[in-house]
């Protein structure tokens, strides 16, 4: 996937990973996951091959990709179900690149939408923060978050020690628990970052419609793959006209969706771009993921079957960090800023700067 957005060391990356996700990323694995067992052992591999540190320099021991270069990875753990904090780390890893901070070791994730405060206390500062469904925090050992201050937002690296967790799940069985903070930060943690919680919700945005890309690549790839082998009526079930027609927009949705996620890799500091990317993806999420179910029948409704596990994600990330209809809206003020001479080229031109 994303093919046009990675060069020989990102496809390397995306094949290694594929890989290591088929041999590791077991059915066993996926169901102990979605039972609150943190898998461990697919997670030592992919910090083991150095992924979680793609986003990092070179410097600090990674391999200095892009966010743009390295989302792409995460499509192919979704391709797996994989129950790892991949698109957080990577995410996390960008902004204390981009900041400046140094990456701490251990597991790193990220708070979008966080309602966080920073008190002056003498030299230092004082975090206030009741934080609600952040990915895995309670197994992370730090955090990256945007707090407003007196001196307007600033980027924060928190340690576990500062938070107490409260276990939380989404609807894929993913943690998302709920942090409380209220502790003194070192300052050299602590950096400027203007628009800070927007940037953190709108890249963390941009990796939920690249997940739900993924996921629904692999969704396709098993529908297609059931109907030509189920066979009713003395036929495969992909030979009937109807169940042709509505595989066939499930797969339109499928590679709209990876599309509208290119555009989004394409232009991440572009919150219409990023509003293009989840919007679509969002849309496609409910009718692809629903036509799969269609297609499978009560096989696809078991739990022994393995595609409830990339639906269920794909219906959660949805939800996550905006849904179709918040996305549209910021997409659609946007552009009722113009005026009528001017609105086709500002629609366009979306996607001609990420062509």
């Amino acid at each position: 996937m994303f093919e046009d957005l990675i060069d020989d060391t990102g496809r390397f990356m995306a094949e290694t990973m594929d890989r290591m996700l088929e041999t590791h990323c077991t059915a066993a694995v996926r169901h102990a996951a979605d039972g609150g067992t943190w898998p461990q052992a697919v997670w030592d591999a992919v910090t083991g091959a150095g992924f979680d540190r793609a986003t990092l320099s070179e410097a600090q021991g990674g391999v200095g990709l892009t966010l743009a270069e390295a989302l792409p990875l995460v499509a192919v753990a979704s391709r797996h179900a994989a129950p790892v904090p991949l698109a957080e780390v990577l995410v996390a890893g960008h902004l204390l690149g981009s900041a400046g901070l140094a990456a701490p070791e251990g597991l790193v994730t990220v708070a979008a939408g966080a309602d966080a405060t920073l008190t002056p206390n003498g030299a230092g500062w004082v975090l206030t923060a009741t934080l609600a469904s952040v990915p895995w925090g309670a197994r992370a050992d730090h955090l990256v978050l945007a707090a407003r201050s007196p001196d307007g937002e600033k980027l924060c690296l928190v340690s576990r020690q500062d938070w107490q967790a409260e276990p939380g799940r989404n609807l894929a069985n993913e943690p998302r628990d709920r942090l409380v903070i209220d502790a003194a930060l070192d300052p050299a943690r602590i950096v400027p970052m203007p628009d800070g919680a927007d940037t953190i919700f709108r890249l963390m945005a941009l990796a939920r419609a690249v997940q739900i890309a993924g996921a629904l690549a692999r969704v396709r790839d098993m529908t297609i793959a059931y109907a030509q082998e189920r066979v009713q009526f003395g036929r495969p079930l992909g030979k009937f006209q109807a169940i042709q027609q509505t595989i066939a927009v499930l797969a339109s949705d499928a590679a709209a969706a990876e599309a509208a996620a290119g555009i989004g890799l394409k232009c991440p500091g572009d919150p219409l771009a990023v509003a293009v990317a989840k919007a679509r993806a969002g849309e496609a999420a409910g009718r692809a993921a629903g036509i799969a179910h269609q297609v499978h029948g009560a096989m696809g409704f078991t739990q022994e079957h393995p595609l409830h596990f990339l639906t269920r994600r794909i219906w959660a990330w949805r939800d996550e960090c905006g849904n179709e209809r918040h996305w549209s809206t910021v997409l659609g003020g946007a552009l009722l800023m113009h005026e009528p001479d001017t609105l086709w080229h500002a629609l366009t031109d979306i996607g001609n700067q990420a062509a």
